[in-house]
């Protein structure tokens, strides 16, 4: 699959579609007022998710074009190259396998004629019997105490997902343990991470790859010597020995570079890896988990697992046009291509997701934030969106003014449970009923707004009607399921990672390469004497460098 993509903008499709756009004016009360089957059309379910596109600003005649779009770009043959293994991580010439993670016990996926799945499943038990060991009490700090705090270590994807995870899924914690992540290399993050903690009680899982990020590794070492210290402190090592034995009991890796892990003091045989076929960002279900393992035991992360596997299926198997992840990103790239969106909300109507927009920020962004195609030709379109979001309600009462009556496009995700972790009741109130209401409450307004006629009728005076005017037609989508279960989060995480999948295709680029992130870190180690005070560092930068630096130089403290 290393053969040029297909340049979109050539397609029958693509002209439809422009065509469509400058001539079509969507009317979302009319189009539900006219179309009684609107709504049963345009749902769908996979998995436990139940979606309702039918808000969206879509009507037949682009749906179809969309999914003949689809059609001429090859969607279905590179969804088909990934799951089979094929190298379409062109830029890296890697497989992109993280489907692979999630597959069953027994099941084969080759990858240069081995089995990757029985290798999966290896790690995967070497993880759930340490996860055990931590829970059970079996594995001790140096001191013989049992483990009460798990600190992951990691940046991007080796933390962005544990977190959104272990905080969707606290109802499933375990009594008794407590997780926390340390992922900036602003020494506060570590200083304030580890306030309070006990290092005789404390875990640390230091997760990279190649055990040698730069904000991981100097985060590793800032928590070795809090740990050495504190034990010192404590008495419980004495200030020549027990250096090793401590570190081997309080430290261990998700890396595959296991000299590097020696080397830090952590006994290799207490190193999990991964593949170069995983992107950090498609990790989790990897031993980049391994913190989430523990908190929530093996059987509920191989619900997780199971979940994500659950719309690997669909995906896989569904024609597209009920494939939920294709016809959401097709949807996206309407929204992006041909009516000029920028930026793109998730709403979850679940405080436990409250981590779930910033986690889809780098799965989306790093993925699809490229200026060229899989081929190295420029694009022939724009590409990606900005994802961002926050709860609901508080979004509400922050941002929702730009999205209602604003003068940007703003595509929203609607993401609700049915069954609430903690149903709480005000009085005779149910509390999540009062919370819901407002999530199917929002997406009507957004979708048919409020007349001016309508807000005359209210009594209003006629000088502040055109500020209460809502004028509707903002797309959404409304995704709900029984509950915030782990099977549903893995659903939700592999529903995203398809919707990505699709745009990519769709743009004919290569989505699980990140070059970007690279220029700014290898800078940065330039610029770094020049910050400790090398006057000749500091002269071979540019002039605003130079003043920036020279101000800090000036200033610090």
């Amino acid at each position: 699959m290393t053969s040029s993509p297909v340049d979109p903008v050539t397609t029958q499709a693509w002209s439809e579609l422009a065509d469509l756009a400058a001539t079509s004016s969507p009317d979302l009360r009319a189009w539900f007022a006219d179309d009684p089957g609107r709504v049963e059309r345009h749902t769908h379910t996979a998995g436990d998710l139940f979606v309702d596109l039918s808000k969206n600003l879509v009507d037949d005649d682009v749906l179809a074009a969309l999914l003949a779009l689809a059609d001429e770009v090859g969607l279905a043959a590179r969804r088909d190259a990934m799951l089979r293994g094929e190298r379409i991580n062109v830029t890296e010439d890697r497989a992109v396998l993280h489907t692979a993670l999630r597959q069953p016990a027994g099941a084969t996926v080759e990858v240069d004629g081995h089995d990757i799945v029985a290798d999966v499943h290896e790690v995967l038990g070497r993880v759930y019997d340490f996860a055990e060991r931590v829970r059970s009490g079996a594995w001790t700090g140096v001191t013989g105490k049992r483990i009460a705090t798990v600190v992951n270590i990691g940046i991007g994807g080796s933390d962005l997902g544990p977190v959104m995870a272990y905080e969707a899924l606290a109802p499933y914690v375990q009594d008794g343990l407590e997780c926390r992540f340390i992922s900036n290399i602003d020494p506060t993050d570590c200083a304030t991470t580890l306030a309070g903690l006990d290092p005789e009680t404390t875990l640390f899982i230091v997760s990279s790859k190649t055990f040698g990020t730069l904000e991981t590794l100097t985060n590793a070492r800032l928590c070795k010597s809090w740990l050495l210290d504190g034990l010192r402190a404590a008495g419980s090592i004495g200030d020549d020995d027990g250096d090793a034995d401590a570190v081997a009991r309080h430290f261990v890796a998700v890396s595959t570079a296991l000299d590097k892990v020696a080397d830090f003091g952590i006994d290799p045989d207490n190193a999990f890896g991964f593949w170069d076929w995983v992107g950090g960002r498609y990790s989790l279900d990897s031993a980049i988990g391994t913190s989430l393992v523990v908190a929530i035991g093996p059987e509920r992360f191989a619900e997780l697992l199971a979940g994500m596997h659950t719309m690997d299926e669909h995906f896989r198997t569904t024609e597209l046009a009920r494939n939920v992840p294709a016809l959401m990103g097709l949807l996206n790239v309407w929204y992006v291509n041909f009516l000029g969106a920028d930026t793109h909300a998730v709403l979850p109507y679940s405080q436990l997701l409250h981590r779930f927009p910033a986690y889809l920020q780098q799965l989306t962004m790093e993925s699809n934030g490229k200026g060229v195609r899989w081929d190295g030709t420029p694009v022939t379109t724009e590409t990606g969106e900005v994802f961002w979001g926050e709860p609901g309600t508080n979004g509400q009462h922050a941002f929702y003014q730009l999205i209602h009556q604003g003068t940007r496009l703003v595509p929203a995700d609607f993401i609700a449970v049915a069954t609430p972790a903690h149903p709480l009741r005000d009085d005779e109130a149910d509390v999540h009923e009062l919370f819901l209401a407002n999530f199917f409450a929002q997406t009507a307004a957004l979708a048919f707004g409020k007349t001016a006629d309508e807000v005359r009728a209210d009594g209003t005076a006629e000088d502040v009607v055109p500020a209460r005017v809502f004028p509707g037609n903002r797309p959404t989508t409304s995704i709900m399921a029984p509950a915030l279960t782990p099977s549903v989060l893995g659903q939700l995480i592999a529903l995203y990672e398809h919707i990505t999948f699709t745009q990519g295709v769709v743009w004919g680029i290569d989505s699980f390469d990140q070059w970007g992130v690279e220029l700014g870190k290898q800078l940065a180690q330039q610029v770094a004497p020049a910050v400790a005070g090398d006057a000749t560092a500091l002269a071979g930068q540019d002039a605003s460098t130079r003043s920036l630096v020279s101000y800090y130089l000036a200033h610090r403290g």
